[in-house]
């Protein structure tokens, strides 16, 4: 199942090119057998939505592993 599949064929040229770039990013971490979170996948449907930016995004994932490493 492709978790972005419903951006790819969007009309929103900006959403379909983040939900491209998502997709290879989430696909190399298949490529080397890692498990990508629901955290990530939710805050990179955000990011595609608009909703946030690529340094929100950032600052997200900065403190979720960090509150996950405490």
């Amino acid at each position: 199942m492709d978790a972005f599949e419903e951006y790819l064929n969007s009309e929103d040229l900006e959403k379909r090119e983040r939900a491209k770039l998502w997709r290879t990013s989430i696909g190399l971490q298949d490529v080397d057998n890692l498990r990508v979170s629901n955290f990530l996948i939710e805050t990179a449907r955000k990011h595609i939505e608009g909703e946030i930016s690529m340094g929100e995004v950032s600052r997200l994932i900065d403190e979720h592993y960090k509150k996950k490493q405490h």
